[in-house]
């Protein structure tokens, strides 16, 4: 399994049977809302969007996870796969195939996934967007991602994973609390997950940020200091930090 780093929420996953593209925002800036004023997130370095694109997998209707300029440069007959909120954004622009997976739901493609939606992040008070166990049903690679660190007690009763990707860092606002958290989160999850990878995801890439919001938030955390929460609570798993754009394998163990 090869995976590439595409800034932000963006992830490029190929199997050898297909090519899933995760979360993707890689056309125009980023804004909430249409108040760049508020927040504005732009790219440093250009990313071309992937060609022979298989499967597009949504954790949320957001448009940091499902960018509407995005989505509007790929074709609509590309199946998609997508929580409840952002399936509403895919068929509002067309998109021909949507699978929406409800927490618990399980699809399996015709590129050897498997992929089970568990409960992700709260976005306001009553909605819960999804995390997803993604499974290759050809080499046996287990994938955990939930890009907000919001995880599930329920994954105490999954198996252990290969590889989770999620925030390793807590992103605050002051008062308010974390928008992103995975100071403590990510430990607690490869306590409950026991992974041989975890890769930081949604805080990093070649992205700078702009606006009001962004002079406000706060970033507590690092790569060095999960390394010794790992270390101290004799966990093996290893922390690895993607190069942005560059595909990389995992020496994983089945």
């Amino acid at each position: 399994m090869e995976l590439t780093y595409l800034d932000s929420n963006t992830w490029l996953i190929d199997n050898g049977v297909g090519r899933i593209l995760l979360d993707p925002w890689l056309v125009g800036p980023l804004v909430f809302g249409n108040f760049p004023w508020f927040f504005k997130a732009e790219r440093t370095v250009p990313r071309s969007i992937p060609k022979n694109i298989d499967l597009i997998l949504l954790s949320q209707g957001l448009p940091d996870h499902a960018h509407p300029e995005t989505l509007k440069q790929l074709h609509r007959n590309i199946p998609v796969v997508a929580s409840p909120n952002a399936a509403k954004v895919v068929k509002r622009l067309g998109y021909e195939e949507v699978t929406v997976l409800e927490h618990g739901d399980t699809f399996t493609s015709n590129v050897s996934l498997s992929i089970k939606a568990v409960p992700g992040s709260p976005i306001g008070p009553m909605l819960v967007e999804n995390g997803y166990l993604i499974q290759d049903l050809k080499e046996g690679y287990t994938i955990y991602y939930e890009p907000h660190g919001y995880h599930s007690p329920e994954l105490q009763k999954s198996p252990s994973v290969n590889v989770a990707i999620t925030p390793i860092v807590d992103v605050k606002i002051p008062l308010l609390g974390a928008i992103i958290k995975g100071r403590k989160s990510a430990l607690q999850l490869c306590q409950w997950l026991k992974p041989q990878v975890i890769i930081p995801t949604a805080a990093g890439g070649d992205v700078v940020f702009t606006g009001l919001l962004n002079a406000l938030l706060q970033t507590e955390g690092s790569v060095s200091e999960l390394r010794s929460l790992l270390k101290d609570n004799k966990l093996s798993t290893k922390v690895v930090e993607p190069i942005p754009g560059t595909p990389f394998r995992l020496p994983l163990k089945i």
